[in-house]
C-alpha cells in the first residue's frame, strides 16, 4: 500500500477550521481514517503585549487560508477534500496536488518527529552534527518536548553551556 504523504489545501479566507472539522468529520463517516490520516492547520504561540501593557497568549495561524492534510492520493481522496465546503482546491501547478518534501514537512513543524536519547542528564556526551562537532561535554539538562538539550562543553579552556538539538549528540561509549 502507498504511503501517505502531506499535501497543502487552500482554504477560503477565515475557513481554515471549519474546513479541518468538517473533513475530519467526513473522514469518520466514510470510515476513510486509512486514506486520510491527519489534518493540521500550523498555528504559532505569539506573545501579544496590548497598549495598556499587559501580555496575552494567543495561537496565530502561520499560513491564513491554508490546511495541511496527510493522505493517499486517489481519486476519491481528491474529491473528498477538494469538496469540502470552503475548500478551493490544492496548492500545486495548475491544482494538480503536490506532496510536501521530507525536509518541507520537517521545517514546517507538521509532523512531530521523536528523537530516542541515549543518554541523560550527567551524562558524558559527543556532538556528531555542527559547528562544535568532534566536541565532548556534559548534559546538563533535556527538553524532549522542544527538541533541545543544554550541555556543558569545555571550549579553549573554559566551561560553556551550549544548546544542541537532540540528535546532534551521542552518549560517549565507556
Amino acid at each position: 500500500m502507498e504511503e501517505a504523504k502531506w499535501y497543502v489545501a487552500h482554504t477560503f479566507s477565515g475557513y481554515e477550521n471549519k474546513v479541518a472539522t468538517d473533513l475530519k468529520n467526513k473522514v469518520e463517516n466514510l470510515n476513510l481514517t486509512d486514506m486520510i490520516q491527519d489534518i493540521v492547520i500550523p498555528t504559532e504561540t505569539v506573545v501579544e503585549v496590548k497598549d495598556d501593557g499587559t501580555k496575552k497568549e494567543i495561537e496565530r495561524k502561520i499560513f491564513p487560508s491554508y490546511i495541511m492534510v496527510k493522505m493517499i492520493m486517489t481519486d476519491d481522496t481528491w474529491y473528498i477534500v477538494r469538496n469540502t465546503r470552503g475548500c478551493a482546491g490544492f496548492v500545486g501547478p495548475e491544482g494538480k496536488p503536490v506532496a510536501l518534501t521530507e525536509e518541507e514537512v520537517r521545517n514546517l513543524g507538521v509532523e512531530k518527529v521523536s528523537v530516542e536519547v541515549q543518554y541523560e542528564v550527567g551524562d558524558m556526551v559527543t556532538v556528531i552534527d555542527g559547528p562544535l562537532e568532534g566536541f565532548t561535554g556534559t548534559v546538563e539538562s533535556i527538553d524532549t518536548a522542544n527538541n533541545s538539550v543544554q550541555a556543558i562543553v569545555s571550549m579553549f579552556g573554559r566551561e560553556t553551556s551550549v544548546d544542541f538539538e537532540l540528535d546532534q549528540l551521542e552518549k560517549v561509549k565507556d
